[in-house]
């Protein structure tokens, strides 16, 4: 959610999000090169996410493959961000979730790294729980690198295609 508050902030639609009952979510519109963005975060729990997103999916159209789901992930440090294009849940109930309501598993993922819990820490009361100091500090920089690199990767991704003859 954080990411995509920052990438609001970045595209400047900060102020815009409201609650779309339909998706049982919030949402903001958004422009980035001529291309509309619909930011999307679903007020369910994350086991059940997948519900809001195949509701946003059909309401606007979208399908798997034109969806981006923002996620953390246990397995990369914090501050880690890498795309994945595809492919199973590995074990997020968020994902997973998408997964099933969508009925594919074809949309793109921006995994952000959180790190895994140290010591006798369970993984949900961890992901649950504020970051601390230290982490805190870098979060700022984390989550406008992590915006960043998605609209990015979404602008190159849905260039459109020049004429023949174009270098471009």
């Amino acid at each position: 959610m954080a990411v995509l508050d920052q990438l609001a902030r970045q595209l400047s639609v900060a102020e815009g999000w409201r609650a779309d009952r339909r998706c049982c979510a919030d949402m903001v519109m958004a422009a980035a090169q001529g291309l509309e963005l619909v930011l999307l975060k679903p007020r369910r729990f994350m086991n059940l996410n997948g519900l809001s997103v195949a509701s946003a999916a059909e309401t606007y159209s979208f399908h798997p493959e034109d969806i981006y789901l923002v996620h953390d992930d246990l397995d990369k440090a914090l501050g880690k961000v890498a795309i994945k294009l595809g492919g199973s849940a590995r074990g997020h109930n968020g994902v997973r979730s998408c997964i099933s309501a969508l009925r594919s598993n074809e949309m793109t993922r921006l995994r952000v790294g959180i790190g895994r819990p140290e010591g006798a820490v369970t993984v949900s009361s961890y992901v649950l729980s504020p970051f601390s100091p230290q982490e805190q500090e870098r979060l700022e920089q984390v989550l406008a690198q992590a915006a960043t690199f998605l609209l990015e990767h979404i602008l190159r991704r849905r260039a459109p295609v020049g004429e023949p003859g174009d270098r471009g």
